[in-house]
């Protein structure tokens, strides 16, 4: 399967990130997220509480054991079992990036949850 290598250059630039510098980025420029965020009609909710929420959904996404068999019914893939295509976007993308460019970016996005969870925003 040739899809994972499609992932290849972006998983290896987070794979050489520092999250430590991530987070210190996202801490100073919290206020602008939640600006953005405030802007798109979301002024009632915390930017900081829905990214958390969502590195969590990334990191929640099902192992699969073995290959994972696709159908192409019009133009587009499509996961052949049906819990596997009703998860969200995010959670397709984790699928795609194949096992091995998993695992990177999972110890990533897990390192960046633990680190925004200790770098309130200031």
């Amino acid at each position: 399967d040739a899809n994972p290598a499609r992932y290849a250059a972006l998983v290896q630039a987070l794979q050489v990130a520092d999250m430590s510098r991530v987070a210190a980025f996202y801490r100073q420029h919290y206020r602008l997220f939640q600006q953005a965020y405030d802007q798109l009609g979301y002024s009632q909710r915390s930017f900081n509480q829905r990214f958390a929420y969502v590195l969590d959904h990334l990191l929640a996404t099902p192992q699969v054991e073995g290959p994972i068999e696709l159908l192409r019914p019009r133009f587009f893939y499509e996961f052949a079992d049906p819990q596997l295509q009703a998860l969200s976007s995010g959670q397709k993308a984790m699928l795609r990036l194949g096992a091995g460019n998993r695992v990177i970016v999972e110890a990533k996005l897990s390192e960046l949850r633990r680190l925004i969870s200790q770098l309130p925003p200031s």
